[in-house]
């Protein structure tokens, strides 16, 4: 019964965060685990430069 608990547990874990990813990747973010990962996805056919993604200032996320 315990691993049967441990299993459900680490799925919910699992799916939430495919779910988060899915769902960031609909709105266009390309850096997710980014802080400013909302700001270096692509807008009207620009791409414009990410503040913190890879450990680089001025760097693009894609």
């Amino acid at each position: 019964m315990g691993n049967v608990i441990v299993l459900v547990i680490l799925f919910v874990i699992i799916g939430a965060a495919v779910a988060y990813i899915v769902k960031a990747k609909k709105r266009g973010v390309k850096c997710i685990g980014c802080s400013a990962g909302g700001e270096c996805s692509r807008r009207d056919g620009a791409v414009t430069a990410c503040s913190g993604c890879s450990g680089a200032q001025g760097s693009n996320c894609g």
